[in-house]
């Protein structure tokens, strides 16, 4: 399970999410369901990346 530091990072990784680029919006994808859940101008901690 991943844990927030307070520090501006995060220890271990987001199981069950994913994240893809489209043009200059990070999307992450619930990968159990297939549903995008949000999209931010940043990558996302923690959250593997879409090949």
């Amino acid at each position: 399970m991943a844990k927030n530091t307070g520090k501006g990072r995060r220890i271990g990784a987001v199981k069950s999410r994913s994240e893809f680029k489209v043009n200059n919006t990070w999307f992450k994808r619930d990968t159990k369901t297939g549903r995008i859940l949000n999209g931010s101008p940043h990558q996302h901690k923690g959250v593997r990346n879409e090949k």
